[in-house]
């Protein structure tokens, strides 16, 4: 079953709460955010699956489509453009500090963040 991308009944955004592993049975429960790509509507999600089944080539999209380049190319910078509102903000390393300092995450959390450009 595919992640709604919205709340069914007020709009918002859903949370995560708990992933089961489907061999095992281990659960994980705490709060995680969907992936930007996760959270498309169902025409974005299949622009971007026959996107990516293209390989990036528009000219395919384009010939799949059966529409004209400058269409696909504005229907790829709509995809892009949400995709960028739907990602989580980077946070600045002064940012990961302070929340290492209050408590709120732990000295290898905060390593792994910077590490990883967060």
């Amino acid at each position: 079953m595919r992640v709604p991308p919205k709340c069914p009944s007020c709009g918002q955004n859903l949370v995560i709460s708990r992933m089961v592993c489907s061999d095992c049975n281990s659960t994980l429960e705490g709060s995680f955010d969907p992936c930007p790509v996760c959270r498309f509507d169902p025409d974005i999600e299949r622009l971007f699956d026959l996107f990516m089944t293209s390989r990036g080539n528009l000219k395919e999209v384009e010939r799949r489509m059966n529409c004209s380049y400058p269409t696909v190319r504005a229907k790829m910078e709509e995809m892009f453009r949400k995709y960028d509102e739907l990602k989580p903000p980077r946070q600045s390393r002064l940012e990961i500090l302070k929340m290492l300092r209050e408590g709120k995450i732990t000295a290898a959390e905060a390593e792994e963040m910077l590490a990883r450009g967060r």
